[in-house]
Formats: C-alpha cells, sequence, structure tokens
C-alpha cells in the first residue's frame, strides 16, 4: 500500500521524522471516507444495517445525496457499496477530482470558500431531486465540511455576491464558525433543516462528517438535515454583534420548525478528529511514545497556537507526543504572501524548536490554503532554511510560508484527501 504523504519518502531523512509521518499517515488513515463507510454501512440481500441500526429494504428504493469536501469519495464508496440497490443520487464537491467513474450518481462541482452561481444552481438541483422522493424512499446522505458554502441558494432579490459579501466582513471581524452559519442557515432555502424538510416523507439517514470544534451536528455545513434551534432573530443578533451591517437585498428565512419533517431522519455523526487523534495516539505508542491528546478543538491566532505547543513541548519529557486538533487562524498583516495557517504554525514554530524535538502541522483536507497539506519544523528544516539563506523572521512578516517550505522541501504533499475533519498538530519530542 502507498503512502498516503505523496512526498513521504524524500521528507523521512531521521527516525524522528519517520515517527511523526507515520503518526499522522495513521491519522489520516482513521479519517477515509470510504474505508469509514465500509465499515459502518453493511448492505444484506433485504436489509441495509447503518450504525448497527437495522433497515427493511423489501419494496423500497434507495438514493444518495452528498454534499461537501468528502462527497465525491463518499459517492464512489456508495455505489460500490449499494450496487443495483441504489437507484440514483448527487453529489455536490469542492474539487473536480474523481478517482473512479460514477454511473447512477450526478456530479456537481462548487466553490468554495465563497460561493458561486454554480453553487446555487447546483443546491437547486438538489432541492429538486429530493422533493421527487416518496414515503417508502430511503435517501442516505453525506453531509462535510464546506457544505455551507455549497449549499448557497438564497431567496431574491439576494443573490450569491450577497451572501460573499456577508462572509467576507464576518470572517474579517473574526466570527466564530457557529457565528457565522446561524446566519447562513438564515440566508438560504438549502440549510439550517431545509434538506429534511423538502426530503418529507422519504425515510433519511445523514451521516455527518464533522469540521466543526465541538462537534454541534446544527453548525456542521450549517445543518441541513438537523431541526435548528436559532431564528431569524439570532442571525440578525449575530450581525448586531459584530457590527456588521447587511445590504438592502438580504433576506433572512426562517428555518423549519415543525417536528415532523425530522420524525423520520437520523443524524449520525460519523466521523470527527477524534477518530484521527486516537488512532495517531496508537500509533505513537507502537513507535514507543506516551502519547497524549491534549487539545481536540484549539482556535485562536496560528502563531500563538504555535507558540504555545512549543513552550509545552520544551518541559515535556523525552519520548513524548503531544497531539492536537482544531482551527487556527491567520491575521493578515503586511504582505500577504502565498501560504495557510498550518504552514504558518509550522514556519512560528522554527523559531524556536530545540534539536531533540518536532512539529507538523497539517489539514485533514491536503489543503492548507495550497497545494501543501502542511509543513515540518525541526532542525532539519532549519538546516535546509540556512543552506538556502532565508530568514524565518522575514518569510513570516510577509506570510509566505508556502514559499518557505516550498524552497527548503519540507512541505507534506497528499493531494486531495476526499476526507475533512479539521487540523492537526503533532509535537514530538525524541
Amino acid at each position: 500500500m502507498g503512502h498516503r504523504i505523496q512526498n513521504f519518502e524524500a521528507l523521512t531523512e531521521n527516525d524522528i521524522r519517520l515517527d511523526a509521518l507515520s503518526i499522522a499517515e495513521a491519522g489520516y488513515a482513521a479519517i477515509d471516507i470510504g474505508a469509514a463507510l465500509t465499515r459502518t454501512v453493511l448492505v444484506g440481500p433485504e436489509e441495509l444495517q447503518v450504525d448497527n441500526v437495522t433497515y427493511n429494504l423489501a419494496g423500497r428504493k434507495i438514493f444518495f445525496v452528498g454534499v461537501g469536501k468528502c462527497a465525491f469519495v463518499a459517492a464512489e464508496a456508495v455505489e460500490k457499496l449499494l450496487g443495483e440497490k441504489l437507484i440514483s443520487g448527487i453529489a455536490l464537491d469542492v474539487s473536480p477530482l474523481v478517482r473512479q467513474v460514477l454511473t447512477k450518481i450526478e456530479r456537481f462541482v462548487g466553490t468554495h470558500p465563497l460561493p458561486s452561481e454554480a453553487n446555487v444552481q447546483a443546491a437547486q438541483r438538489i432541492m429538486e431531486f429530493l422533493a421527487d422522493r416518496t414515503e417508502d424512499d430511503l435517501v442516505i446522505m453525506l453531509i462535510s465540511g464546506g457544505g455551507s458554502t455549497l449549499l448557497c441558494l438564497p431567496a431574491a432579490p439576494m443573490i450569491y455576491l450577497d451572501e460573499s459579501t456577508l462572509w467576507s466582513e464576518l470572517t474579517a471581524k473574526g466570527a466564530t464558525i457557529q457565528d457565522i452559519n446561524t446566519v447562513r442557515k438564515h440566508i438560504s432555502q438549502a440549510r439550517g433543516g431545509a434538506l429534511a424538510k423538502v426530503a418529507y416523507p422519504a425515510e433519511v439517514i445523514s451521516l455527518i462528517v464533522s469540521d466543526v470544534p465541538g462537534n454541534d451536528i446544527e453548525f456542521i455545513s450549517s445543518g441541513p438535515t438537523v431541526m435548528d434551534s436559532s431564528t431569524i432573530a439570532d442571525a440578525q443578533a449575530v450581525l448586531a454583534k459584530y457590527e456588521v451591517t447587511a445590504s438592502p437585498n438580504i433576506v433572512f428565512i426562517e428555518t423549519p420548525k415543525e417536528q415532523k419533517y425530522f420524525e423520520r431522519v437520523t443524524n449520525v455523526l460519523f466521523l470527527t478528529n477524534h477518530d484521527a487523534l486516537s488512532a495517531m495516539k496508537e500509533e505513537a505508542g507502537r513507535h514507543g511514545y506516551a502519547a497524549t491528546i491534549v487539545d481536540d478543538h484549539f482556535t485562536g491566532e496560528a502563531r500563538e497556537v504555535s507558540r504555545t505547543i512549543v513552550e509545552k513541548l520544551h518541559s515535556a519529557p523525552v519520548n513524548t507526543v503531544l497531539l492536537y486538533a482544531g482551527e487556527s487562524t491567520v491575521t493578515l498583516s503586511g504582505g500577504a504572501g502565498a501560504g495557510g495557517r498550518n504552514q504558518e504554525m509550522a514556519l512560528v514554530a522554527l523559531e524556536h524548536i530545540r534539536d531533540d524535538e518536532l512539529v507538523v502541522s497539517f489539514a485533514s483536507d491536503g489543503h492548507d490554503n495550497t497545494d501543501h497539506a502542511g509543513a515540518i519544523a525541526d532542525k532539519i528544516s532549519r538546516t535546509h532554511a540556512q543552506m538556502q539563506n532565508l530568514s524565518v523572521k522575514e518569510y513570516l512578516e510577509n506570510h509566505r510560508s508556502y514559499d518557505f517550505f516550498s524552497t527548503t522541501s519540507d512541505a507534506l504533499v497528499t493531494g486531495y484527501t476526499g476526507s475533512n475533519v479539521s487540523d492537526f498538530i503533532i509535537a514530538l519530542k525524541k
């Protein structure tokens, strides 16, 4: 079996790197969507078992809807698992890459993180597809990160550009994903329980892949199959909180509140970053380390997160691995070159890392705002930088972490992973 980190062999220049990257690969393997679906969905002649619940298939039709960064990989797995039992489906993803030919599931490629007309058209197609379902139908959904942006379906006169402006303003003000998605649920006809409502009276099994700290399914992809507890007033309060003025074109939409639309919906928290963290902890143990899951939902400025982790690593005993999951932010100042939050955290760590330590920060979806998944900070990458006469301080000031690690060849490259749960940090002392 090949390595999930495509440049694994080139990066493993010493034993500590081999250990760290082996731990990272265990994390990637644990959140592989296809493998997880094979474990979770068991298909019999006349029944389907999902998450230990059995569904009778006699006389029923099965359909699929996938939304988010995991949709295409899930679609491939579902077609293989269900075979002739699957009637048809739709998958809406952010990546054009499909590893296998889909014969029954229609594909749509949308944009992220900002919506587009392509997103609107695809979301409308999903709504029409679900509206055709009947009481005897069974719909399997795979909801994953990126779904909020993809399910952009505003009511006239609002258009996707109005949502883009609103998202950009909230992001610039440092709004949390929970606050942003509270607003997004109330400006789209396809979020906040709307997919459950339009699919009614069909039975729905929604498999949810979490990329949201705390794993609250109301906020993952803005909860399209979950009964929403927020209101238009809550969405407007978020805008007031961050002093964002909605344009006259913004149309607020109340989310479905009738219990009947959710009585035949089963929402399953399918994969979270804990699946990866647990696998990485186990792998670290196999390599002789005492591993600790320190934080499963870190947030905050990337530079501060990185400094805190390195300081904790300094005081840790030898043969220690500290594991983290979450999502940091990068506040742009001065120049704004190419990079991502994981590469920025690695670059900050490189300023302070000691010879017996290593920090690797990487994105579960393999895309740290660039074609790098993340980067390694250790004595080897420091030596590579010195050989190239690179100034860590200068590259940090201009947010050029991508250029830095491209030059030193210390970036992780995974390509499109088809999974998305959070970012990860492995801090290791040999």
